[in-house]
């Protein structure tokens, strides 16, 4: 993602406190802080435990701590952290404090518009002036409500129903506090569209799903004078890594996994997608296979523009 975009903000999956503090952290926070922004996102509810992790994180190189309070998961439930937490907004303020007290760095949380049976016009505005109180950074709103009762984790990001205008709204009377929009955004011009009203946007599946889509944003939203990158360049920036982590012993199927959809929408991305699927799980697999994967991409694209212009 980052040799997509340099601007964008990028965060890490949500891991929890208790892993930080007690698991190996190396493995698990390791990222380099010359790569740009980037934010570790936190589990957990008891205020020590996050201000520990949150230190360990900063020490990391990591430029801003996010608790999330969104997550609607049955396993993340069972542990008191995630979307159930926002029924406690006053413990959700103690974690921020305790985080803000602890590092340098911005501390955010990340939310639904509100759980089960909450009137989500009370309970947002409510959670959010609460998290204000508490030195929160900003609020990073997921756009509809999380249902920890009847829904599964999946149904959860799809069938609440999203209510942009309520975040928007959530903005106007809480001017102060940075608020960032998140959920069922699958565009660039649809991301244009709510920076008019909020201070910023998260993409999820839309940026995981099709990572092309970050490829013009530091152009078109951060005015940056870089070129768009083109898709086949960026997976040959990418071989030095897959190198070297094959010589660490990651397998190359778990590198591959998340570049799956680099080429979506355009031609010769099922030759793309069958050839890493096909040879990237093999033990000794390596940087080759995606050479292989590109040039069956790239001929594909040769080919279909050939087609256009007879």
């Amino acid at each position: 993602m980052r040799l997509i975009s340099v601007r964008a903000r990028l965060y890490s999956e949500m891991i929890t406190a208790d892993a930080v503090i007690h698991g190996e952290a190396a493995r698990l926070l390791e990222h380099d802080p010359a790569d740009g922004p980037a934010a570790l996102q936190l589990g957990g509810a008891e205020p020590d435990k996050l201000a520990r992790a949150a230190r360990i994180g900063a020490g990391f190189g990591y430029d801003e701590i996010n608790l999330n309070v969104g997550c609607p998961s049955d396993r993340v439930r069972s542990g008191r952290f995630g979307a159930c937490l926002m029924a406690e907004p006053a413990l959700v303020a103690d974690c921020v404090r305790a985080m803000k007290e602890a590092v340098p760095i911005p501390v955010t949380v990340k939310c639904r518009i509100g759980i089960d049976d909450q009137d989500p016009e009370k309970a947002l505005f409510a959670f959010a002036r609460e998290q204000a109180v508490a030195g929160a950074d900003a609020l990073i709103v997921h756009a509809r409500k999380a249902w920890l009762e009847g829904l599964s984790p999946k149904e959860n990001r799809d069938l609440p129903p999203l209510d942009h205008r309520l975040v928007h709204r959530l903005k106007r009377e809480v001017p102060a506090m940075t608020i960032v929009i998140n959920g069922g955004i699958g565009t660039l011009a649809a991301a244009r569209g709510h920076l008019a009203h909020v201070d910023g946007v998260m993409l999820g599946r839309a940026a995981y799903h099709t990572p092309e889509i970050l490829a013009r944003v530091d152009r078109d939203l951060f005015a940056a004078a870089a070129p768009v990158p083109d898709m086949g360049e960026v997976v040959r920036r990418f071989l030095p890594h897959i190198e070297a982590e094959r010589a660490r012993g990651t397998p190359l199927s778990a590198m591959t996994r998340h570049m799956l959809g680099l080429f979506h929408g355009r031609p010769g991305a099922r030759g793309w997608r069958r050839h890493l699927a096909e040879n990237a799980h093999h033990p000794d697999a390596g940087p080759d296979v995606v050479r292989a994967a590109l040039a069956v991409t790239e001929r594909a694209g040769r080919h279909a523009a050939a087609r256009e212009a007879a």
